[in-house]
């Protein structure tokens, strides 16, 4: 696959399966547990050292101990969200695009009033009010937040499907009889994977982004260690004011270095199925422009120039 030999491509899945790894593992590879303390009466958060690679919180965790145990519900309810919020674009874009009519009227309404909508003071409306053990399960925590994501997929979705509805296979398809899911699910959505794909790159870095402010605003049960309860920790101590580096920053610089990852794959992404930016990049466009799917479309050749008649009509001499 041409996605796979991008530099982009290559260093974010590399990036990306390094930190899955570290999620992974991390717990069962940590010195100790999450809410293992080093002293229960000094309520100095202690600097680096041998000892404790990343200092201690005001409690005396041991952060990075915290940081390897922090990450593995921080992807999974990222990875959850672009995962329900994928599904929710594609039956309402793809739907949406195909039937036309009402149907696509009522959709793209829906679609736009999500969009329309604050996404985070949303989440938070809904999820103040439960309780404690319900804030803390992946899962839920992730249909939440996909709730709030599907609208842009679905319109990226529905104006593709648009394109893709009249193309010379589907017509095929009408003619001979087939069902309309049929239809949907083999000749229409196969196309449209490298859109699903992208989509659920961006999904995934806001469904991180989203749920790091959340558990950082308090709204996340502080009895479930992530990177994002760890930063509100960091906060609600002071620990920016007081100069304590070593409890807000590597959290912070996990997050990032995980939308980093995502990022760097999405780019390349994009550029494997929008010609215009590989003519961009490259500087021209190698004689095949890829449509949304796997076929490539040869481009027609340039008309050749006009040939220059056998017998030019001499000038007319300049009068002296």
């Amino acid at each position: 696959m041409r996605a796979l030999r991008s530099p982009k491509v290559l260093a974010g899945s590399v990036l990306l399966l390094l930190l899955l790894l570290l999620a992974v593992v991390g717990p069962w590879i940590a010195p100790h547990s999450a809410d293992w303390q080093a002293d229960r009466t000094s309520g100095l958060p202690l600097a680096p050292s041998g000892r404790f690679w990343l200092g201690t919180d005001q409690q005396q965790h041991d952060l990075f101990s915290r940081l390897l145990s922090g990450g593995r519900d921080t992807l999974l309810i990222s990875f959850l969200a672009g995962l329900f919020a994928c599904l929710l674009s594609v039956v309402v874009g793809v739907t949406a695009g195909f039937v036309g009519g009402l149907v696509d009227d009522l959709l793209s309404a829906l679609a736009n009033i999500f969009l329309a909508l604050p996404g985070l003071l949303i989440l938070m409306v809904i999820m103040k009010p439960l309780p404690p053990s319900e804030t803390s399960n992946p899962l839920l925590i992730g249909s939440v937040i996909a709730l709030t994501a599907w609208a842009w997929g679905a319109r990226v979705l529905r104006a593709q499907t648009l394109a893709l509805r009249a193309a010379d296979y589907v017509e095929a398809a009408r003619v001979i009889g087939e069902r309309t899911w049929r239809i949907i699910l083999f000749e229409v959505v196969p196309n449209l994977l490298p859109i699903l794909a992208s989509a659920f790159i961006f999904t995934v870095i806001y469904g991180i982004g989203t749920y790091t402010a959340l558990a950082w605003l308090g709204v996340i049960s502080p009895a479930s260690v992530t990177w994002g309860t760890v930063l509100n920790e960091a906060q609600a101590s002071g620990a920016a004011v007081n100069g304590y580096w070593w409890w807000y920053l590597p959290p912070a610089l996990a997050v990032a270095l995980v939308g980093i990852a995502l990022a760097l794959v999405n780019f390349g992404i994009d550029e494997v199925i929008n010609p215009r930016l590989t003519s961009a990049r490259t500087g021209r466009a190698r004689g095949v422009v890829f449509r949304l799917g796997l076929t490539p479309v040869l481009k027609s050749a340039a008309p050749a120039p006009a040939a220059a008649p056998s017998n030019p009509v001499p000038l007319k001499e300049a009068q002296p």
